[in-house]
């Protein structure tokens, strides 16, 4: 089993600004990767999902890529 990324890094709050960060979480269409392929722990998982919907929403991630 993998460890969650972002506790291995020592990461607390997952900014929606880094978008770097959010896409390696994503897969090629724009779809949040399951909790099984990203190895998160459940906190972290909830937290991704919040700054995936705020980085969608202020237009720095797109919702589909086609």
């Amino acid at each position: 089993m993998k460890q969650c990324f972002f506790s291995k890094n020592n990461i607390i709050q997952i900014d929606y600004k880094d978008v770097d960060a959010l896409r390696k979480f994503m897969n090629p269409h724009g779809r949040m990767v399951a909790r099984k392929r990203s190895g998160l722990c459940a906190k972290h998982q909830r937290q991704l999902a919040q700054a995936v919907k705020r980085a969608r929403f202020l237009g720095l991630l797109p919702y589909v890529i086609r």
